[in-house]
């Protein structure tokens, strides 16, 4: 929301929080008047929001009608704004209404930038309507990310497989973990060819973690950093590449009293978990490379941020609580 004293509504707060100075490599719309004056008098003017501007029910903070606050979804007027107040997922939200002058900056950001990398409709539409909303939103993601030429060039062909029997569900919060190795990529301006990809199997939450090399001392030294914040896990879940089979990897495993267990030679994707998030990851990063180049290393945590801001943690377990044991 525009704070009272603020005279603009800034580009940061249009654009899904992405600060053009370093968290984005897009502009922002050069030819757009983002003053909170031009975007109130768009809101006015737009005939697509002439239902939401004739339902306020709060005005400033003060309920029109009983219990109209609570009542969801419902629209509201803040500092001269309209917003659709709504919940989503258990929680309380305003959406921006956008008019449609701007809604092409919003698919941008959401989608082109770094922190939106290129995902698919469902998880754009969902980072979008955390702040906005207009009319036909959920139409419009579809044709915008349908149409992305970078999405085009980079989608992977469908390949099909025989289903497999699947691994026990896991519950506890890191008691499986996978993991495996992404590379090689394109060698960065810091000299990392390789990607430590972990996940756990109860949250999805993913590590992702560049490396020079691949090499078991260097996969453990990774392992002693990442077990510091998140505990131990009783069984790790790794094919049988050469890194994961040495020696260094069983003693670290037995010091830690970790049980080792390891995917078929001709059915590696017996881990289906890790191998969706690794088809992820790697479509986000070549796109990501196509326009930074030899900084994808950098942009990692950008990436997994965008990833992980769709994770849904189990019944029972609050985000913050995802990394404790």
């Amino acid at each position: 929301m525009v704070g009272e004293d603020e005279e603009e509504l800034s580009p940061v707060d249009i654009t899904l929080g992405v600060d053009e100075g370093e968290g984005s490599n897009y502009p922002v719309h050069p030819d757009l008047d983002v003053s909170r004056g031009a975007f109130g008098r768009a809101q006015m003017g737009d005939p697509m929001l002439i239902n939401a501007r004739e339902q306020v029910t709060v005005v400033s903070g003060v309920p029109q009608a009983p219990d109209a606050e609570k009542r969801f979804p419902h629209f509201a007027v803040n500092n001269d704004l309209f917003y659709r107040v709504s919940e989503i997922r258990g929680e309380i939200v305003e959406q921006l209404l956008v008019p449609q002058p701007y809604q092409r900056m919003v698919l941008d950001l959401a989608h082109n930038d770094a922190l939106g990398g290129h995902l698919g409709a469902e998880k754009t539409e969902a980072r979008i309507t955390d702040r906005f909303y207009w009319p036909g939103i959920g139409a419009a993601v579809k044709r915008y990310c349908s149409s992305c030429p970078v999405c085009q060039l980079t989608a992977p062909a469908p390949h099909y497989r025989n289903p497999l029997v699947p691994l026990p569900i896991i519950e506890v919060p890191f008691e499986r973990i996978a993991m495996d190795i992404v590379g090689p990529l394109e060698k960065s301006a810091r000299g990392h060819r390789y990607i430590l990809v972990v996940l756990d199997y109860a949250t999805r939450y993913p590590e992702a973690v560049p490396l020079r090399n691949p090499t078991s001392k260097a996969i453990a030294r990774e392992l002693f950093f990442m077990f510091s914040r998140t505990g131990l896990p009783r069984e790790i879940l790794t094919d049988q590449g050469t890194p994961f089979m040495s020696r260094v990897m069983a003693d670290v495993c037995k010091l830690f009293q970790i049980k080792q267990l390891r995917t078929s030679v001709y059915h590696p994707q017996t881990d289906g978990l890790v191998e969706r998030f690794n088809k992820t990851l790697k479509m986000m990063l070549k796109r990501v490379v196509q326009r930074d180049g030899r900084d994808w290393d950098h942009l990692l945590p950008a990436l997994l941020f965008a990833f992980e801001r769709f994770l849904r943690p189990p019944r029972g377990f609050h985000l913050l609580s995802w990394c404790m044991v």
